[in-house]
């Protein structure tokens, strides 16, 4: 994916980098015993290492796979929890969502065909950071939309329905308190629906992209992620769909191009990378998002090979105030990137619209 983004001199300095300072590759495992967050982070008093060039460093494998399951928004049976969960109530809350997501495995493919043995799946026995993931506005919910959006999405509500990956794994990822989804297929993210053509799937069903943030999002398999630094350039590298972000660290201009990861573009606040990115294809802008849409994200070094990292969504076109959701990156040095491969074994696509074709054949016997 990188070959489509970059040109040939950019890759030569990330070549030239890993050859040249193979101490910045090196990848370094979490502290023991780390406990739960609190609240937002936006800065740390942890100094990590130096980049040979004097960037701070963060590069290596990491995964989110203990994120599986953090409800999006605050829970309502936690409605009436003053701040966060302490240490004890989210050892209790953990344990009743790894029981529930291992009771929920044999409908994960289908109660039809079955989800396979639970060895094929990621987010099991995991050990979740925080309560749930929004973090601003403090009361743990999405902001209501404005006038404008419920006139344009044709619905009320908070939040708005987008990309259906990070809830794929009973994560609730970026469902929340979504409401109505918009109708399914046309390249939107909606998983379900008509099957007439490849067209009616969702850019996800087709291998396309899990856009932004949702490709940052924990799901059933394919949790990790690889930070690579060099000069001026900072490019991260997904697992699932397998696509590669590359963030310059500059003021250079936006291509004004749109695109399902959008145009991003990074500086350094102290130890803490700020990426701002916009210009997002309609068809995947995250939950509905109108063209003004800025995400903003933090990713703070808290301790060796731990980054807390947030994400601000800005569109006063759509939601009355800015809001934040956040969660943990952890260092898996025994984790690297598995081969996604993802249109040469999606079989799914053809069965669906394979069976599609066998229901029409069969309705149209019938009468």
């Amino acid at each position: 994916m990188l070959r489509h983004l970059v040109g040939p001199g950019v890759i030569a300095i990330f070549i030239a980098v890993a050859v040249a300072f193979p101490e910045a590759q090196q990848p370094r495992k979490p502290a023991a015993a780390l406990k739960h967050v609190t609240g937002w982070i936006k800065t740390s008093s942890y100094v990590p290492p130096k980049t040979p060039w004097g960037d701070p460093d963060i590069q290596g494998g990491y995964s989110n796979v203990n994120e599986n399951g953090i409800p999006f928004e605050k829970p309502g049976n936690l409605s009436n929890q003053v701040g966060e969960v302490d240490d004890s109530e989210l050892a209790e809350l953990n344990k009743e969502r790894n029981e529930r997501a291992l009771a929920s495995a044999a409908g994960i493919g289908g109660r039809e065909t079955g989800a396979g043995p639970v060895h094929w799946y990621e987010h099991y026995n995991v050990d979740n950071s925080r309560g749930w993931m929004v973090v601003d506005p403090p009361d743990g919910h999405i902001p209501m939309q404005t006038a404008a959006a419920q006139q344009r999405l044709g619905r009320g509500g908070r939040g708005a329905a987008g990309p259906a990956p990070a809830a794929a794994a009973g994560a609730a990822g970026a469902a929340g308190r979504a409401g109505a989804a918009p109708a399914a297929g046309r390249g939107g993210f909606n998983e379900g629906g008509r099957a007439d053509s490849w067209l009616d799937r969702s850019l996800y069903d087709r291998c396309i992209t899990r856009g932004m943030p949702g490709s940052m999002m924990p799901a059933i398999y394919g949790n990790a992620y690889d930070i690579t630094q060099a000069p001026g350039i900072v490019a991260i590298r997904y697992e699932m769909v397998h696509e590669t972000r590359v963030i310059h660290l500059d003021n250079s201009p936006l291509s004004g191009q749109r695109s399902h990861m959008g145009d991003a573009r990074g500086h350094w606040e102290g130890n803490t990378l700020v990426v701002e990115t916009t210009n997002f294809d309609p068809r995947s802008a995250y939950r509905n998002g109108s063209s003004k849409m800025k995400l903003t994200e933090r990713f703070v070094p808290t301790s060796a090979g731990i980054v807390e990292w947030s994400m601000t969504v800005d569109d006063p076109e759509t939601w009355v105030r800015p809001w934040t959701f956040a969660m943990r990156l952890t260092a898996d040095p025994d984790q690297p990137l598995f081969e996604y491969a993802c249109h040469e074994g999606n079989y799914a696509m053809r069965n669906i619209l394979s069976a599609a074709r066998a229901e029409e054949a069969r309705a149209a016997g019938q009468k």
